[in-house]
């Protein structure tokens, strides 16, 4: 089998997209700074490793952006914080941030991979204080408008003010003159974390009318403000890292022995020293017995497989204890069907997010371009430094394989910048990334 090991990748030496660290005096243009608030999900939360933590919020991308906002008459920035630096218990079975760590395997190999950090995570509480940062983990677009939103996502209820109320409310409370909006993600993502099997993407019709209101609700308050498109999460390495024909056989006795395992249940797979796709279920199978096939190219294996059944138990290709074939369950793979269903809904819901910018002259973030050139052989290489997508060595990802590192929001806080000042006439200073850290190795 294939092991997952997390090696240092030579780096690219070129790139399409360039940045220096900024040298120009600040001006905020047409834009009205004095107060700044943030509205999203676990991306604009500052939720990073696995887990919501104090670190992960002082380096969340609207905190990176108001700090610079502050030059050009930006006020404070107020955050829900999280204490500890391993995560907050909002509700039972939450657990703390990963680390690199060394760990043994189930065939006793001793590597380096996210393993589970050891300490106390806050309890659950209301902070008790106004936020200026209205990022929820979890959030869908139309979980801001729903009533009582805080009794179903304790994230939220850490920082709402009413438990019968919706996100959109607190709005005004604040009284903000600018925004920053990363919201919709989800409404792709939990459909594809969960691989397509328990949860679904969010109807366009809902979507429209959902990211509408929040967005009116914004602008309602008399602020100014960007948005961000929803980029295609297919190419974050929570899907990427586990590649398709991840299944190796490093001899000819172990192929002809699967080959023959395989003719005994009458299926037409043919396996071959090295690479060999993994065996997953398929409903539509032909077999009358076994409902499974080989994956093919774009398909995925999601990072929460089991990665000692892959190992040791013969997932994705025969059971060790019953020697029948042992496909990967639906749950850890995007087949071909569900990822066009993704990029559709992908590609839908940003044809509607650029006509709200463009009628409601609203600065839009290109976040998808920019994932797709993050996710290329060139990266991005921005004050010097070479980001990409790669789990682990890419430096703009952390350990959960979909949030970002200090860096990777860094960068993300330079692309917001960037639309301000496209949209605002401003001159607001990139923030440097060679300030911040991608992920920490023991």
């Amino acid at each position: 089998m294939k092991k997952l090991l997390f090696l240092i990748l030579s780096l690219a030496l070129f790139t399409s997209c360039e940045r220096k660290i900024s040298e120009y005096a600040a001006d905020k243009g047409t834009a009205n700074f004095t107060t700044y608030i943030s509205v999203g999900n676990s991306l604009v939360a500052g939720y990073a490793d696995g887990a919501l933590y104090h670190d992960g919020q002082l380096y969340s991308c609207p905190n990176l952006i108001a700090g610079q906002l502050a030059y050009a008459g930006g006020g404070a920035f107020v955050q829900p914080m999280v204490t500890s630096n391993y995560g907050v218990a909002v509700y039972p079975g939450v657990q703390p941030k990963f680390v690199l760590g060394y760990t043994a395997d189930c065939q006793g190999i001793v590597g380096l991979g996210p393993v589970r950090s050891e300490g106390a995570m806050d309890p659950f509480a209301n902070v008790g204080y106004a936020v200026n940062n209205f990022g929820i983990p979890g959030a869908k677009s139309f979980h801001l408008i729903a009533p009582g939103y805080a009794q179903m996502n304790p994230y939220y209820a850490r920082f709402a003010t009413s438990l019968t109320g919706a996100v959109v409310q607190e709005f005004s409370n604040v009284h903000p003159t600018f925004f920053t909006m990363q919201l919709g993600d989800n409404d792709v993502l939990a459909y594809a974390l969960a691989g397509g099997s328990y949860d679904s993407i969010t109807n366009p019709q809902l979507f429209y009318f959902a990211m509408r209101t929040v967005l009116g609700s914004l602008l309602a308050t008399g602020a100014q403000g960007v948005m961000a498109n929803i980029p295609d999460i297919t190419s974050i390495p929570f899907f990427t890292t586990i590649p398709y024909n991840g299944l190796v056989l490093t001899r000819q006795s172990l192929a002809d022995s699967v080959n023959y395992a395989m003719s005994l249940y009458q299926l037409p797979f043919h396996y071959v020293v090295g690479q060999n796709a993994f065996l997953v279920k398929d409903p539509t199978s032909p077999h009358p017995y076994f409902k499974v096939r080989q994956m093919v190219p774009g398909e995925y294996v999601l990072m929460t497989v089991p990665q000692d059944s892959l190992k040791c138990m013969g997932m994705g290709i025969i059971n060790v204890v019953t020697h029948a074939p042992y496909p990967i369950p639906d749950q850890y793979v995007l087949t071909t069907t569900e990822v066009a269903k993704i990029k559709f809904s992908t590609d839908v819901f940003n044809a509607m997010l650029d006509t709200m910018a463009s009628n409601r002259h609203i600065g839009l973030v290109d976040m998808n371009s920019k994932l797709k050139l993050l996710h290329s052989q060139a990266g991005i290489v921005w004050d010097g430094i070479h980001l990409n997508a790669n789990f682990v060595t890419g430096g703009a990802f952390s350990l959960d394989g979909i949030h970002l590192t200090p860096r990777g929001n860094a960068l993300s806080a330079n692309f917001f910048i960037e639309a301000i000042n496209q949209r605002f006439g401003s001159k607001i200073p990139y923030v440097d990334i060679t300030k911040y850290k991608g992920v920490v190795f023991p």
